[in-house]
């Protein structure tokens, strides 16, 4: 596992703890952290040791958002470099991560502001500390959220919520986030990482093919009609069960049959 500038990756039973390291920035994110989180994606979709990913940062921040000075001012000559960042940013917090293979927990642990929502609502999961700080400040300066944020505000925030956050500014903490649906649930600080764990070792007892096709079923078929969405269920199933032949079928006949059983990799595995 190689070494990054603006990114730590820490390993703990399964677990790939990726933490933005910038935090007397509050993890703002610059050109560099973009060109090193995009090789963190590749380097753990296919890292054996990896089930679990969950993104947080260093100190008492999550991610403030975009650092405006190193993303934006220092590339306003430079055309290619501003490209290349911007492209870097989309390219890892939506497109990689929100399709990545395997599950992503949020562990908001601070300050979560503008352009930290795109990889926030990408992770399949959030959890976020009670006191944390959440806000859409772009307004104040003579902007709004940019670079997908107003996009991707509608697949966990109503029209109404999220156009008023956008528009006024105003700053909300993890209870709201969680009314909002923009987390699934808040803990006291001490509490977070803790329930982190928990919540991902629940994942990582399930089998790992079938939680794979149920994250790209549900992202897909909700962009698709129903009859699309349908057929696109059955080939998804078909493949799910070339990948892993003997999985759904000890999953349903001990379910049947004992009641008791509920598919996890290791269960059947060990009745082989």
């Amino acid at each position: 596992m190689r070494t990054y500038e603006t990114v730590k990756i820490e390993r703990e039973a399964g677990i790939a703890w990726v933490i933005l390291n910038r935090p007397e920035k509050r993890n703002a994110m610059n050109p560099t952290m973009h060109y090193e989180m995009l090789d963190v994606w590749e380097e753990l979709q296919f890292d054996e040791e990896t089930k679990i990913v969950v993104l947080t940062g260093e100190g008492d921040s999550w991610c403030a958002g975009q650092d405006l000075k190193e993303s934006f001012l220092e590339t306003a000559n430079d055309p290619l470099a501003h490209h290349r960042s911007s492209w870097a940013a989309s390219e890892w917090r939506w497109r990689r991560l929100y399709y990545f293979p395997k599950p992503t927990i949020a562990m908001v642990n601070g300050y979560c502001f503008g352009g930290g929502f795109t990889q926030l609502i990408a992770c399949d999961f959030a959890l976020a500390a009670e006191d944390a700080t959440f806000g859409l400040s772009e307004v104040n300066w003579g902007s709004f959220p940019a670079g997908l944020v107003s996009r991707v505000l509608v697949e966990s925030m109503t029209n109404r919520e999220a156009l008023y956050y956008i528009m006024t500014g105003d700053t909300f903490d993890g209870h709201r986030a969680a009314e909002l649906g923009l987390v699934n649930a808040t803990y006291p600080r001490e509490r977070l990482r803790e329930e982190t764990i928990k919540l991902a070792e629940k994942l990582a007892s399930k089998n790992p093919h079938t939680l794979r096709m149920c994250k790209e079923v549900f992202k897909h078929a909700k962009e698709m009609s129903f009859v699309d969405a349908e057929d696109y269920m059955w080939a998804k199933l078909d493949t799910l069960n070339r990948l892993d032949p003997d999985g759904r079928k000890h999953g349903i006949k001990q379910f049947v049959e004992t009641k008791s059983y509920r598919p996890a990799y290791s269960s059947y595995q060990h009745e082989q």
